[in-house]
């Protein structure tokens, strides 16, 4: 079993109308794929290697939408999803794999989206089991990713301390989406930075950024805009925290505008270059989140 985490540096979700983007070395490292595209069906090691062959030398990570870690009665099914994956993350050879902390489906009914959990001990528990059946069936690292969400359940816990729990004791690590953290919490009314000096920020493996769309106050996680400010502040206030790996572009949506997704994937090189990680300083020790939201930059 494998479990080093390399280094990346600045990747892009792959998409074919930006193939020539993503195999730019100058702007991308390593690319993203949806692990289901290259599941349950045959062909499926065909379409691993037709894009190895596409994209020699690239890194590739699957990050699933479909493995509905928070389900329950759904053990047979989940097994099955795990041998497939397994399969996807091996063709790859990639140093990692992830998914959402959510869940798509009941026992009887495919939902469709990406729902919150309860935040509950119990279900905290119940993710921590299944997190670690994914890493002894797959192999590899494996990330968690915070969701957009526009209800909560009347939880027992915050946010905060539901990642912080799976993540103790199951060992995984995280994939945090800082579009998703910074519009929850102007959605829900709470401090995004005050969220990440709570968790254990120093397992986050990759980083997703992304832009969306703000309807009537509220803000949806469309991947078609350029990377808001507000997002980049939270990158450079992370970063200080501790040197994420991985750092990865999500657009799914007017991928025409070539010169915006190439200004956002060279502003976040830039950004991990020359922020100065604040290896000797606990950001949990910080009370005003003024001091923290300023990157330094090296040298």
């Amino acid at each position: 079993m494998s479990t080093a985490v390399p280094e990346l540096g600045t990747g892009i979700g792959y998409r074919e109308p930006i193939h020539e983007i993503a195999t730019d070395p100058g702007l991308v490292e390593w690319v993203e794929v949806i692990s289901e595209h290259y599941m349950g069906a045959t062909g499926k090691r065909e379409s691993i290697d037709s894009l190895l062959e596409r994209i020699p030398g690239i890194p590739v990570v699957p990050h699933g939408i479909e493995m509905s870690i928070g389900s329950v009665g759904d053990d047979s099914r989940w097994d099955a999803y795990l041998e497939e994956l397994a399969a996807v993350v091996e063709g790859f050879d990639a140093p990692w794999f992830s998914d959402h902390l959510c869940f798509t489906r009941t026992s009887t009914a495919e939902l469709g989206t990406l729902l919150p959990l309860p935040r509950t001990r119990e279900s905290a528990r119940h993710v921590a089991r299944r997190a670690r059946r994914a890493v002894e069936r797959v192999g590899r690292p494996f990330l968690l990713e915070n969701i957009a969400y526009h209800f909560s359940w009347g939880d027992e816990l915050t946010e905060a301390q539901f990642v912080t729990e799976i993540v103790e004791a199951s060992g995984c690590h995280l994939l945090l989406d800082l579009t998703n953290l910074t519009y929850n919490a102007r959605n829900h009314g709470f401090d995004a930075l005050d969220f990440i000096r709570e968790i254990p920020y120093e397992r986050v493996v990759q980083v997703h950024l992304a832009g969306g769309v703000e309807e009537e106050g509220t803000y949806f996680d469309t991947h078609s805009m350029p990377v808001p400010e507000p997002v980049w502040e939270l990158l450079g206030a992370l970063l200080e925290f501790h040197p994420v790996p991985a750092v990865m572009l999500e657009r799914d949506q007017r991928l025409d505008r070539t010169e915006e997704i190439a200004t956002d994937l060279r502003r976040a090189t830039e950004l991990r270059r020359t922020t100065d990680p604040r290896r000797t300083t606990d950001p949990r020790r910080t009370t005003d989140p003024r001091h923290a939201t300023a990157p330094r930059r090296k040298g």
